[in-house]
């Protein structure tokens, strides 16, 4: 007696990847609908057959697009449109949640249907609309500079006063912002740091597609310039990236380290691959801390880039004094910030590892997917090294 074969795992995975799509497209558009568009709030037929249409329109569109811009063909077009929507999806969803206990509240004073459910939708459509419009304004302003002292015990009285400059997170992606990234060189370059570092998720795409974008990052004005990959350029080939950051000056620091000296002090700057580099398949690509500490003394202090925050408990392991990271954006888009945090173990600034390590958690210049940021405002971190206890 013949039996079918078990699926390929690919088809395996294709089946899993629809059903977890339809699923959470389901949910972003629909659970909205309810809270603009409920029966109990008895519009008037043509409110509710417009919004209905709509809504249905676009969680058909939504998955294809997601899919034709992030299948083989990788269009820009589809990317923007698919973006946008999935953006103003997920605020509208989270604050359907919200307006909810509203919701609760209006029945428990007494508020009957249909004004509980109109007030409830009006107020959603208002904060959906406003919030939008916000998070737009914030993802594509030039960052705000945030400055943070950060007091290194180890660090000799030499380096009392070294200024770093973190940029995290650009994302240059198919949304050409070549005008913004001026913009932030120059807002970097107004810093007059005596380091600039850059530790990850350079762009969405390749180096040919994001060229432009990524072209200010030569101007960028620094005694050092260091650059760690994300795991965004994992996506898009990590090692042409590396080797185009090198083109524009910067120092690429693949599992390597680089010695600061300055009147017989020492300091070391190292960096490590995105931890997902090591699934890429792309060779020699992976965070090798040891590699990349190899050759340093016991005495030196250490200022490690690795673009997660999660690497910090190697980074605690291995004496790292500082260590700089972004991938977290802050959460970008409240409350996404909920469910990064079951990923890493701080969303953004200075927080403390172990006796000695301390890291700084950039939410970053840019924005991934939706072009939002809400309530997780885009940074320039300026750190000031400081010696002492």
């Amino acid at each position: 007696m013949s039996t079918s074969a078990p699926p390929r795992p690919s088809a395996r995975r294709r089946v899993t990847f629809t059903a977890v799509l339809l699923s959470v497209t389901a949910l972003l558009f629909w659970v909205p609908w309810f809270g603009l568009f409920a029966p109990s709030a008895r519009w008037p037929w043509p409110v509710q057959l417009t919004g209905t249409v709509l809504v249905a329109a676009a969680s058909v569109a939504f998955p294809l697009l997601l899919v034709r811009a992030h299948g083989r063909r990788h269009t820009d077009r589809a990317a923007r449109v698919a973006h946008a929507m999935l953006g103003v999806a997920w605020v509208f969803f989270a604050w359907t949640l919200v307006t909810d206990v509203l919701r609760l509240a209006l029945a428990v004073a007494g508020v009957d249907n249909p004004l509980r459910a109109r007030v409830v939708a009006v107020l959603l459509l208002v904060i959906g609309l406003v919030l939008t419009a916000h998070g737009v304004h914030e993802a594509r302003r030039v960052p705000r500079v945030r400055r943070t002292e950060v007091v290194l015990p180890r660090l000799g009285a030499a380096f009392d006063g070294l200024t770093v400059a973190v940029l995290a997170d650009t994302h240059y992606g198919a949304i050409d912002r070549t005008r913004w990234s001026r913009a932030t060189v120059a807002a970097v370059n107004a810093l007059d740091a005596d380091v600039v570092v850059h530790v990850g998720d350079i762009a969405d795409g390749t180096v040919e597609q994001r060229r432009g974008q990524a072209a200010a990052l030569a101007d960028v004005r620094a005694a050092h310039r260091f650059y760690v990959s994300g795991n965004h350029e994992y996506l898009s080939n990590a090692q042409a990236w590396l080797a185009h950051l090198t083109e524009l000056g910067w120092t690429s620091l693949h599992n390597q380290h680089r010695v600061l000296e300055r009147d017989g002090a020492r300091l070391v700057f190292a960096g490590v691959d995105d931890v997902t580099g090591a699934h890429s398949g792309e060779p020699g690509h992976g965070a090798d801390l040891a590699a990349a500490l190899a050759g340093t003394g016991p005495d030196d202090p250490v200022v490690l880039l690795a673009h997660q925050p999660s690497e910090v408990v190697k980074a605690v392991a291995a004496g790292v004094d500082l260590q700089l990271s972004g991938h977290t954006h802050g959460g970008q888009i409240w409350p996404f910030h909920l469910l990064v945090r079951l990923q890493q173990p701080v969303l953004s600034g200075l927080s403390r590892h172990g006796e000695r390590t301390r890291l700084y958690t950039s939410r970053g210049a840019g924005f991934w997917g939706p072009p939002l940021r809400v309530f997780a405002p885009s940074e320039i971190s300026l750190l000031t090294l400081r010696a002492g206890a």
